[in-house]
């Protein structure tokens, strides 16, 4: 198969779930293939099986870890968003490498520190507590150069204010004052729906 064909045929496994667990050793696999366009789309899918069968692809995290450490900006991206996926099905299959995303929040691409935010919002969605001593980390996202990153980062306020509203407590200031002051419309409604969420629970 060339890379064309062999993208094509990740993309049919791609909607065929009831396929995604006997094909973890060979998405697993196309990890190693030459091609980048490869290897993301295998760290997506990768991460897609690992939310519906988290057990099943324990055996594979450290090598979608290891993408953590890529000189490229777009497998970095899909190693995070794996990791986040597969941490959304079952903390305790990426709690080995959960300390270490953190640093993806001043990863120099903006897309990766993008990614950061969504792996901790899908972790946090089902493991909360361990974000209780992280949260500055978001509210410094809250200030960041890119809008993409700045739009997305009250979202993780949000998903933890519906869990843990003592956790945003301390960022209803700052999540107020963007919601009145951010040149970007999308921010200062994602920062009110952060602050709606924390205040009803």
């Amino acid at each position: 198969m060339n890379e064309s064909e062999l993208y094509k045929a990740l993309g049919l496994l791609t909607k065929d779930r009831s396929r995604w667990e006997e094909n973890i050793p060979l998405v697993s696999f196309l990890l190693s293939h030459e091609s980048v366009k490869i290897q993301a789309k295998a760290l997506w899918l990768l991460g897609e099986m690992g939310l519906a069968h988290p057990l099943s692809v324990t055996n594979e995290v450290s090598a979608v870890a290891a993408f953590l450490d890529s000189a490229s900006p777009l497998l970095r991206e899909r190693a995070v968003t794996a990791l986040g996926r597969i941490g959304r099905g079952r903390f305790q299959t990426v709690e080995p490498y959960w300390n270490g995303l953190f640093r993806f929040a001043s990863d120099e691409a903006a897309k990766v520190r993008l990614s950061f935010i969504w792996a901790s919002e899908n972790i946090a969605v089902n493991t909360p507590d361990p974000y209780g001593d992280h949260m500055a980390v978001f509210a410094a996202l809250l200030q960041d150069a890119d809008d993409r990153v700045r739009m997305e980062a009250p979202e993780i306020f949000r998903v933890l204010g519906k869990r843990r509203p003592a956790f945003v407590s301390p960022f209803m200031e700052q999540l107020q004052k963007l919601s009145q002051t951010d040149p970007n419309r999308v921010v200062r409604i994602h920062c009110l729906g952060a602050i709606k969420t924390a205040k009803e629970n």
